[in-house]
């Protein structure tokens, strides 16, 4: 069983080299329909998107996001940022402090639950924007980096305290003859478990990874015994990955439920 949107998710791959071709406002402005269509909480749209196509700006990013030049080179970037700012600011229009001091309800700042709800919209809209893209023939690449790096990016963007970059979308077309090679994923069995996590055993560890595994080279510059030790060594425990950690930490200081002062605006 198939249809032209299943076509469109399977045969998607992230796409690092594009077409010299601008993309118009009227196809950028279907792309983030589609964003805006996506689930959202409440209806509240807790995220805000950023369209970059400063080449300046995507020179900085390229640095800014672990050294990637391709970025760079898209067309138009999207930032998607996890945002409460927009309605504490609605809140603090109207009065919403002052009735909590009223009526004996504590009126806090977002905190890490808000976050992560907000995180939930903004990579819903992210993924819409994707296939949107994908389905006109625009090719994109996910940049989780850009969670690194939080006050360059707080002062590159003008960000406040309550919108944080949680994803970052470059977009661009295919290539004449371009050639889509979809990476194989992990099979099923090892991802989608029925009504309770299951914890993997060994064996299934080593079949769910075998083919991975294949990939592994003795003269590694890791110097690992193993796939997982040279895994690790690129991504989870590189340098990259300490300073998103750091990152995220910086960032999340803002979001402490602290109270809010009803009789003044709360600026940090």
């Amino acid at each position: 069983m198939s249809n032209s949107v299943l076509d469109v998710i399977n045969n998607r791959t992230s796409l690092r080299v594009y077409d010299n071709r601008e993309i118009s406002q009227e196809i950028l402005d279907k792309i983030l329909h589609a964003a805006m269509r996506a689930p959202t909480a409440g209806n509240q749209m807790l995220y805000s998107i950023l369209v970059v196509r400063d080449e300046q700006t995507r020179k900085l990013l390229s640095q800014s996001c672990d050294h990637q030049a391709f970025i760079a080179t898209a067309p138009v970037i999207l930032i998607f940022l996890a945002d409460h700012q927009r309605w504490f600011d609605y809140y603090q229009l109207n009065g919403v402090a002052e009735y909590c001091d009223r009526e004996g309800l504590r009126f806090e700042a977002p905190q890490e639950s808000d976050l992560l709800l907000a995180i939930e919209d903004a990579m819903a809209a992210a993924q819409n924007a994707v296939i949107a893209a994908e389905s006109l023939g625009i090719g994109s690449c996910y940049i989780g980096d850009i969670v690194e790096n939080y006050e360059f990016h707080k002062e590159l963007f003008d960000l406040p305290d309550w919108a944080f970059p949680i994803g970052m979308l470059c977009l661009g077309y295919y290539r004449e003859n371009h050639l889509k090679k979809p990476r194989e994923r992990f099979d099923k069995q090892y991802i989608v478990f029925e009504e309770k996590y299951k914890h993997l055993s060994p064996e299934e560890y080593q079949q769910m990874f075998a083919q991975r595994e294949q990939t592994f080279h003795e003269d590694n510059p890791y110097h690992a015994d193993n796939f997982a030790q040279a895994f690790y060594a690129r991504k989870t425990g590189a340098s990259f990955s300490k300073e998103m950690a750091r990152s995220v930490r910086v960032a999340m200081k803002a979001w402490d439920g602290r109270l809010l002062n009803p009789k003044a605006p709360n600026k940090r």
